[in-house]
């Protein structure tokens, strides 16, 4: 008779030890795999400067994906809208919708910003988004699968490790406040999207706001039922409200 196998958090896998030697060659794999699109762009392109640029920032947000989508989407909406100029504050909050009607919000929103950087960059050129989302999926996705493949080993060592897990709980009330923070900036653009004062704030967008608050945590309304009614809410004001 077959016996069934569960893994939870108490789940321990025997025989788990660090080789060097696999981590050196994976560690080499990646950086193979990272350079290659590089070198077919430089042969190609003639603005390699911005898809290396594009490459290395989707890089450094797979390394600091430590606490979820929410975590890291501060750090990229800052430097891709504020520094970059790759996109506008509202098109930012419009990838974030996109990402939250789907699965996965953070590679979607990533996607997104990497489209909208050679769409706009280039001059209104769909090829070259397209080119910036593939360069964005991959970019990403890279690290993460290194992450997975390299710390495997390491991260079954560390799990009866009670000093690292006090560390972790610290690290996990940080990326509440860097959550509170993407609330706030995105919340700023919706609410004063001309200016920052009393006579820039958006009163229908305030209500809207206070009202799904009460309907969410008040009557604890159907959140996939009240998302439907905010994309209706926003139809009708862009059409009838402005």
């Amino acid at each position: 008779m077959k016996r069934g196998y569960y893994i939870n958090k108490h789940t321990i896998t025997p025989n788990i030890k660090f080789a060097p030697l696999l981590f050196f060659k994976q560690i080499g794999t990646a950086v193979i795999l990272w350079i290659i699109p590089l070198v077919l762009i430089y042969s190609i392109s003639n603005d390699f400067e911005f898809w290396l640029k594009l490459s290395i920032f989707f890089t450094k947000s797979a390394f600091v994906t430590f606490g979820g989508a929410y975590a890291v989407l501060p750090y990229v909406a800052q430097v891709s809208v504020e520094q970059f100029h790759w996109l506008t504050n509202i098109e930012m909050i419009d990838g974030l919708a996109l990402g939250e009607t789907t699965p996965g919000p953070l590679i979607m929103v990533l996607a997104f910003v990497g489209f909208m950087a050679g769409y706009n960059h280039f001059e209104n050129s769909v090829s070259m988004g397209i080119l910036g989302l593939l360069l964005t999926t991959f970019y990403t996705f890279l690290p993460c699968f290194l992450f997975i493949f390299v710390g495997a080993p390491i991260i079954e060592k560390t799990q009866k490790n009670s000093n690292l897990k006090q560390i972790l709980s610290i690290v996990t009330a940080a990326v509440v406040g860097v959550i509170l923070n993407l609330t706030v900036y995105l919340g700023k653009v919706v609410l004063f999207p001309n200016e920052f004062s009393v006579a820039g704030l958006d009163v229908s967008f305030l209500a809207w706001t206070i009202i799904s608050f009460v309907a969410l945590y008040r009557f604890k309304v159907n959140t996939i039922l009240w998302i439907g009614c905010s994309a209706v809410f926003g139809v009708v004001r862009f059409y009838f409200l402005q």
